[in-house]
């Protein structure tokens, strides 16, 4: 077998070598043999592994494609997440200061997508394998909190209750303080008997709400969540990030910028994760385009005691964005747009001169070509904050503050 050099870490985290060749479960500097696929190297061995390299402490992580990185030392990972960043924003010419990197811990994951499919003796959850359709089973999985590993059997009792020998359930599982929160999708069509085997499924299960296909079966009581004093009740399957450490440390650098301002529109707002907690100090505009997660966050601060007061408009931000004459009122933005970013919103930011723009991106790529046009447009972007929730993944989130010089 030929032997190759992997060179450096691709996006998602698998090795890549000249060619390019691209090798799962290796790490830049280590020499590897394997079978050529394509451009991918099966069956890989390492020849010389990398002084980066450690036991992956998940039993399950050689077969489940839920992680792609924990045969890396954390400092590594950390440090190719910063570069990462960097190279986003070198690729658009701009040299910008990697501030720290906040990893979130194991088993902290508090939302997953399980994947569900029923069998000749019951039910099977898990994560797909990596690069397959085939479910693994995570009996011992170190990414999930521990209160989430009880989806797991949710998930197969579901799958046995409305899912189909032929096809494969999506079980969305969150945490709340009521209990779990879990939406299905995929599953048989909806009618009398199914929906009252599953009320009486979600009962006998302890859940706090089902959702199948986006209808609510079951509600034994409302799935909340709280964004700093507010407790809200999210829509089925709504956005949440994926661990409240993560999330701490997002809020933490968002307000951090804005500290201080008065007037700030929170621009894809969801159900409040930084509107809510903002509005402690300053009055906030949330614009979200889901009606149901503004509802939601309406609902939290009309029931919340001591917050300035919270506005909210259901708009389709990239079909139109807010325009300057709306955007003059405020002294700040947050933006936490989606991974494909918001170029049109972004353009009216710049062309508005907003005095702070908070950004807030889960991919490097498009949040460097949004930090272009705002640095063009006379703004100085700050440090940026990387804010690694996704660990063992090549998933990079990160916060920046951008100034009207």
């Amino acid at each position: 077998m030929e032997t190759y050099r992997i060179e450096r870490l691709g996006q998602h985290g698998d090795g890549i070598a000249p060619g390019p060749v691209f090798a799962p479960l290796t790490l830049p500097g280590e020499e590897v043999t394997g079978r050529l696929d394509g451009q991918r190297l099966e069956e890989v061995k390492i020849v010389t592994p990398s002084a980066e390299r450690i036991s992956a402490p998940c039993r399950h992580f050689r077969t489940c494609g839920g992680c792609s990185l924990q045969h890396a030392a954390p400092e590594f990972i950390a440090g190719w997440k910063a570069d990462v960043v960097r190279q986003a924003l070198s690729a658009q010419g701009i040299s910008g200061e990697i501030g720290s990197v906040h990893t979130s811990p194991a088993r902290s994951r508090r939302r997953a997508t399980l994947s569900v499919r029923r069998t000749k003796k019951g039910a099977m959850a898990g994560f797909h394998a990596r690069g397959s359709d085939v479910i693994v089973e995570i009996p011992d999985c170190h990414l999930l909190h521990p209160d989430l590993m009880a989806a797991l059997p949710v998930a197969e009792a579901l799958a046995v209750a409305g899912g189909s020998r032929k096809g494969e359930l999506s079980v969305a599982a969150t945490l709340s303080l009521s209990g779990l929160d879990v939406a299905v999708t995929g599953g048989k069509p909806l009618d009398g008997p199914l929906r009252i085997a599953l009320a009486a499924e979600a009962e006998r299960l302890g859940l706090a709400r089902l959702a199948w296909d986006d209808e609510v079966v079951a509600m034994a009581h409302p799935p909340v969540q709280v964004f700093g004093r507010v407790r809200v009740v999210p829509p089925p399957g709504a956005f949440l990030q994926a661990t409240a450490d993560g999330e701490a440390a997002l809020l933490a650098a968002v307000s951090a910028l804005v500290q201080g301002k008065t007037a700030i529109a929170d621009l894809f707002a969801g159900c409040g994760t930084f509107s809510l907690p903002m509005a402690e100090g300053a009055e906030v505009h949330a614009v979200e385009g889901d009606a149901a997660m503004l509802d939601a966050l309406d609902k939290g601060w009309r029931q919340a005691q001591g917050l300035k007061r919270v506005t909210h408009e259901a708009r389709d931000l990239f079909r139109r964005p807010l325009m300057p004459d709306e955007l003059k009122r405020f002294d700040a933005v947050v933006i936490d747009p989606p991974r494909a970013g918001a170029q049109a919103q972004v353009a009216e930011i710049a062309k508005a001169r907003v005095p702070m723009v908070a950004h807030v991106s889960c991919n490097p790529a498009t949040f460097a070509r949004e930090a272009a046009v705002l640095i063009a447009a006379g703004y100085d972007m700050g440090p940026v904050t990387v804010v690694d929730q996704f660990r063992w993944s090549g998933h990079v989130e990160l916060v920046a503050g951008f100034t009207m010089a």
